[in-house]
């Protein structure tokens, strides 16, 4: 039977995770909002937005993203109008990228 692997993350990553779901918990606290109040309206689990709430990696983005939008939280320094503008710009950018990218072939040197 195949062991299954465990996913890493960096330091950096596990605390962001853990700010943003302490974040989220003194919003939701503050608008004196139920867990389960505010579950039901992300259309989640309690026992998501407890995970959540908790830091959790495993927790789905979009589930984190809504209740983070739901109590207010601004996830990005900018305001919903320019969230599409930079959408846009990123698309634009995208486009002028290639597809996909690959690791050039090394020429190998076997000239004795």
């Amino acid at each position: 039977m195949a062991k299954a692997s465990s996913r890493t993350y960096s330091r950096y990553s596990l605390e962001a995770m853990t700010l943003l779901g302490n974040l989220i918990r003194v919003a939701r606290k503050e608008r004196e909002m139920t867990a389960q109040e505010l579950a039901d309206r992300a259309g989640i689990s309690r026992g998501l937005l407890q995970r959540i709430e908790k830091g959790d990696p495993k927790c789905e983005l979009g589930a984190t993203f809504e209740v983070a939008t739901i109590v207010g939280i601004k996830l990005f320094d900018t305001e919903a109008t320019t969230l599409t503008h930079h959408i846009r710009q990123m698309e634009d950018k995208l486009a002028l990228l290639p597809k996909s990218v690959r690791k050039k072939a090394e020429i190998v040197d076997d000239d004795f």
